[in-house]
């Protein structure tokens, strides 16, 4: 499975962005997705997920200013990002968990610059 984020750059503080996170490679209806961000000089920490069947999660940080969703037809991801705050500045990475020969393999992607200037 090949990932590829887009949709990152730069806007100010209050402003929106969506990302979109492209699969290749293999179809993705069944397996769970999210996206994790990765400041500078920190850990990548997570941001939400979605599962096969369209369950969310998101970390508290984010909740009620961003939403993850999928198209599976389309073998795409997304996470829309509204009232966005300086401290949503990272690289912002897709992820794919699948279960292969019985062990949960993680697939990422090249990850997009979000920048929010205050």
């Amino acid at each position: 499975v090949q990932l590829v984020e887009s949709g990152g750059g730069l806007v100010q503080s209050g402003g929106s962005l969506r990302l979109s996170c492209a699969a290749s490679g293999s179809r993705v209806a069944s397996d769970a997705m999210g996206w994790y961000r990765q400041a500078p000089g920190k850990q990548r920490d997570f941001v939400a997920t979605v599962t096969s069947g369209g369950t969310t999660t998101y970390a508290d940080s984010v909740k009620g200013r961003f939403t993850i969703s999928r198209d599976n037809a389309k073998n795409m991801m997304y996470l829309q990002m509204n009232n966005l705050k300086p401290d949503d500045t990272a690289v912002y990475y897709c992820n794919l968990e699948r279960l292969e020969s019985g062990w949960l393999r993680h697939y990422w992607g090249q990850g997009t610059q979000v920048t929010v200037s205050s």
